[in-house]
């Protein structure tokens, strides 16, 4: 349901309460389902015979854009949070339960600094970068997004610079964003909120109101969470009634 907004207090940004900043709230939940419909395509491309190229064109950019979403919509939120460090903390925590649960039963490959890790670090930096100048911050992502390059191309001889984006020979990871280049992302999500977002209200002169759209936004950690032990056993499932 669209509305006029009638007042600046309705379009305040999460984590004061029931107030909400709606194009947030939108656009985390559109990452969310972006999200899940990647991750059910990765699983029937691992798990089943069933021809989806994942690599490229329109499955990739799938995933690509959900993930991007969701760390530039974490840079911006970092703001509303009362303390961004003990969140991050909380993610980072969530981070290591994928990797605990991915050694168990992916051991080849399983997940060394995800997206969530990757969440939490930024998260738990948010206050050197609030504090930062705005184009110092600027310079930071740029100089973040191109390091990767060079970066990509060395070699280690162990998993210690795996955060920054600086592999070793055979490594393999269901999921893997490193600081360099994905950073940038989440340092253009803090400008946003340091330049717009810290009046907390809407960029939009109307409100979108919508329970599903909340309730996605509102639960996106614990959605993550869960959704691949969910999809998973119905791809497995899926998988043993085809053959």
């Amino acid at each position: 349901m669209i509305r006029k907004s009638k007042n600046e207090s309705r379009n305040t940004g999460p984590g004061t309460g029931n107030k909400r900043i709606w194009e947030i709230d939108f656009f985390r939940a559109v990452a969310i389902i972006l999200m899940v419909i990647f991750h059910t395509a990765y699983d029937l491309y691992f798990f089943t015979p069933v021809n989806i190229d994942i690599t490229s064109g329109m499955w990739y950019w799938t995933g690509k854009t959900s993930a991007l979403l969701f760390i530039f919509i974490s840079g911006i939120s970092s703001g509303f949070s009362r303390n961004s460090v003990k969140r991050g903390l909380r993610v980072l925590g969530a981070g290591m339960l994928v990797t605990a649960a991915t050694w168990i039963f992916f051991r080849e490959s399983y997940v060394r600094f995800g997206i969530l890790h990757f969440l939490g670090v930024c998260m738990i930096l948010f206050p050197v970068m609030k504090k930062a100048n705005n184009i110092l911050l600027l310079a930071v992502s740029v100089i973040t997004a191109l390091a990767a390059i060079p970066l990509r191309r060395i070699s280690a001889g162990s998993a210690l610079l795996l955060p920054f984006g600086v592999r070793y020979e055979g490594f393999s990871s269901l999921d893997y964003y490193p600081l360099c280049p994905y950073m940038a992302v989440f340092i253009l999500g803090v400008i946003a909120y340091k330049l717009y977002y810290y009046k907390r209200k809407s960029l939009f002169g109307f409100s979108y109101e919508n329970r599903v759209i909340l309730f996605l936004s509102r639960h996106s950690l614990l959605i993550y969470l869960l959704h691949q032990p969910v999809i998973l056993p119905i791809v497995l499932l899926f998988n043993a009634l085809i053959k």
